[in-house]
């Protein structure tokens, strides 16, 4: 009898618990996973344009409640790391992958295999050569590269000199901004383009390339810095060679070093993109598409014209200093 009652005692403690565990299986098999998206960025250090993408990636994230993870080398001239970790990406099967490609040629075999793995892809910033992504979110570069060139041409005596400092040559960001400066310049009677440098994205080459040109070529009058190292690299060297004012600086992006050029007069203009916005809508796109949405295929964001003159303005401080709340 007192074995019959143990057994007993044990199987009513038991009960409790099994519609417990019962509850809880059921329960996860109710709630859906968050999707998960990895983000594959060209780098995640140094430049302040990849930090503010990156936040507004994250700011998304919390937003749609999405499980979100962020690769990239640490500076954008690593090209084979960022395949690398791509094709790691590719293994884990997420629900989208959400990218800026490094090389506009490189990253096409990449690319091919997200499409093989049925995997839906949103290009951010950087293209790659072909039609691959269900969407590219990005600044209009060839615009964004004829608004720098206007701004310097105005500045330009005639018959002037212009060199132009990019950054990591092959990507498309490079390439269409290069056009677009091109574009306005070109067309200008007596205006001499002497060379494209590329920086390969570090202040300190761009620098040194600066330095170089400035000695070799006294007769220069004008310089477009294509992203923020180049423009920071170029801005210093302008600086330390006492030619502020004598050669013109427009640049691109916005730092804490582009603003003290800018207060300084080093720097006469920089266009400035919205990255917050280029990260945001791709993980906004990314869930779209994951839910069976049409999406656009191309998504322009806007750049902005700052100068000396209206920097100060509170819309344009919030670029300038992208983290301060609306």
């Amino acid at each position: 009898m007192k074995s019959y009652l143990s057994m007993r005692y044990i199987v009513m403690l038991l009960i409790p618990a099994l519609i417990v565990g019962y509850a809880i299986l059921q329960w996860s098999k109710d709630e859906p996973r968050p999707k998960k998206i990895i983000v594959g960025v060209k780098a995640v250090e140094e430049i302040e344009f990849w930090r503010v993408l990156i936040e507004g990636v994250n700011t998304a994230s919390r937003e749609f409640g999405v499980d979100v993870s962020v690769v990239g080398p640490p500076r954008e001239i690593q090209v084979d790391l960022q395949i690398q970790m791509l094709q790691e990406a590719i293994k884990q099967q997420p629900d989208a992958i959400v990218m800026a490609a490094g090389d506009y040629n490189r990253l096409v075999p990449t690319v091919e295999s997200i499409r093989k793995a049925g995997i839906p892809l949103i290009m951010i910033d950087s293209a790659v050569n072909g039609d691959y992504a269900q969407s590219l979110i990005a600044t209009d570069n060839f615009n964004a590269g004829q608004k720098a060139a206007v701004e310097l041409a105005e500045r330009l005596p005639v018959n002037a000199k212009v060199a132009i400092v990019s950054f990591v040559q092959g990507t498309s960001t490079q390439i269409e901004r290069e056009q677009g400066v091109r574009s306005i310049l070109e067309q200008r009677e007596g205006a001499e383009i002497v060379g494209t440098y590329y920086s390969e994205g570090m202040e300190e080459r761009a620098y040194e390339i600066t330095m170089e040109l400035l000695r070799e070529r006294p007769d220069l009058d004008g310089i477009v810095g294509l992203n923020e190292p180049s423009t920071v690299g170029a801005g210093r060297a302008i600086g330390e060679q006492g030619l502020v004012g004598k050669v013109k600086l427009v640049g691109f992006d916005s730092s804490i070093k582009e603003v003290k050029l800018l207060e300084e007069g080093v720097l006469q203009s920089t266009i400035v993109q919205k990255p917050f916005s280029i990260g945001y809508l791709g993980i906004k796109t990314a869930v779209s598409l994951i839910e069976g949405d049409k999406v656009s295929p191309n998504v322009y964001t806007d750049s902005v014209i700052i100068n000396k003159d209206n920097m100060y303005t509170e819309e344009n401080q919030k670029l300038l200093f992208p983290f301060v709340e609306e």
